[in-house]
């Protein structure tokens, strides 16, 4: 037993070579903090004590290294999605196509044409990346990408409102993940809301009313994005709702939120109002997200009549949510999967949707013979994200029954990669539909090893 005023100093630490190894992984300043804070946590922890065992070196040094790798340990990661909710905003909603992250790669590797006109040799616009994209896709006069869609809805009514009054129904004040909130939003945006309808019944009438009873900037309407109004229910079609607007001059703002260029029938799920179909109907505006049902990374699409995007480009809010040149060349890259008609095929969200039970089936009882274990049940898929709220699709899942599945899904989580599941009646359940085909190996390798 000895005196903590023998422990050694931090300088005779770093003259041993697990010092040196730490060193050349971490850098001196940080191994530096390491060493310090661990020997003042040993003297916090038994100041009160006038006799202890200090610790070996070796311990120390351990205790060091144990606290840089907490410090430098990532917080962002991947991870294999078996919970079978195909846009899972916990997990980073749409996973990009190889064509999409060899982009992604590519443009953040060293300096490229973000802001300069190959043409002329002079400074360019990064306004014009992937707006000839979004034009011939979309049959939109102009097209702009921000760094989100909230971004985007913050934008158009800062820069159309102009501080005045936006027509919005009460059915759509609605509040999405994170507590956003779209009047908030739209006060924030110095918009002043003109609320129309009920919660359940808007009319026609409540638009009529309302441009006829004050003077009227705006008319947006905005997706609900994950909750539906069932029963006693009434609200006009963007087409009747465009036709009175425009009749006083009014510009309509559909701010899609998931935004779609595929018609969701064609899956199995209700119809969702696509770009095309809005901008068609007589939209001005639309809005949408680029990571959820386009299947690209983080941004904020606008598109319509070029001289209101005009309007909206120039506004000084414009600059703050512009988007980098990495989600740029991503939104580029998913776009033209769209253009050349492979989106079913390239993009993964559409390549879940589109599987078929059968097919997944048959991925669930190879998982079964892999490991020997489990049952194969028919479940539901979940689209997500703030996208067909309660739509789901027919699914097949292996159904593991586990004594404590709470403490599986933990060990599955400790995994390189770890795996997220769900639990269901005290049985871990994995859906083939959200694991991606590369990741399928490393999966029953997770498994195998918690389930040893």
């Amino acid at each position: 037993m000895t005196n903590l005023r023998n422990l050694p100093s931090v300088d005779k630490l770093l003259t041993s070579h697990t010092s040196a190894e730490l060193i050349a992984e971490f850098g001196r300043p940080l191994v530096l903090d390491a060493l310090r804070e661990t020997l003042n946590e040993i003297r916090a922890k038994y100041a009160s004590k006038s006799d202890v065992r200090v610790p070996p070196a070796e311990t120390l040094l351990n205790l060091a290294g144990y606290r840089l790798d907490a410090w430098t340990h990532p917080t962002l990661y991947p991870v294999i999605n078996a919970t079978g909710v195909i846009l899972h905003t916990n997990l980073g909603r749409a996973p990009l196509s190889k064509a999409t992250r060899k982009a992604m790669s590519s443009i953040g590797h060293g300096y490229t044409t973000l802001e300069f006109d190959m043409k002329n040799g002079k400074r360019g616009s990064r306004l014009i990346h992937a707006e000839a994209l979004l034009q011939k896709i979309t049959g939109a006069e102009s097209a702009v990408i921000v760094n989100n869609n909230a971004s985007a809805v913050m934008l158009i009514l800062a820069a159309l409102a102009n501080r005045r009054r936006v027509v919005i129904a009460r059915s759509q004040l609605i509040e999405i993940g994170g507590g956003f909130r779209i009047p908030d939003v739209m006060k924030s945006s110095g918009a002043k809301l003109v609320e129309v309808g009920t919660t359940n019944k808007v009319h026609l009438a409540d638009y009529e009313r309302a441009i006829e009873e004050q003077p009227i900037k705006l008319v947006m309407l905005a997706h609900r994005s994950n909750f539906k109004i069932v029963g006693f229910t009434q609200e006009p079609e963007l087409a009747e709702i465009t036709k009175v607007a425009h009749s006083a001059d009014i510009p309509v703002i559909d701010d899609l939120g998931s935004g779609t260029l595929l018609n969701t029938e064609n899956y199995g799920l209700i119809h969702e109002r696509t770009v095309q179909e809005s901008l068609e109907a007589g939209a001005d505006i639309v809005s949408f997200s680029g990571d959820k049902l386009l299947g690209g990374p983080q941004a904020g699409i606008i598109v319509g009549r070029a001289d209101l995007m005009e309007k909206i480009k120039k506004h000084p809010l414009a600059r703050a949510v512009r988007a980098d040149k990495v989600a740029l060349a991503g939104i580029t890259a998913t776009l033209m999967h769209y253009l050349k008609d492979e989106a079913e095929r390239e993009i993964p969200i559409w390549q879940m949707m589109s599987r078929t039970p059968a097919q997944i089936k048959k991925r669930a009882g190879n998982w079964k013979q892999a490991l020997g274990r489990g049952e194969i049940i028919q479940g539901k898929s979940a689209v997500g994200g703030g996208s067909l709220p309660e739509e789901t699709l027919p699914t097949w899942l292996l159904a593991l029954d586990i004594a404590k599945p709470d403490k599986f899904l933990a060990e599955l989580r400790k995994e390189n990669p770890p795996v997220i599941a769900r639990t269901e009646n005290n049985r871990i359940l994995l859906d083939p539909r959200t694991v991606l085909p590369e990741q399928e190996g490393a999966l029953l390798v997770a498994l195998q090893n918690v389930l040893k």
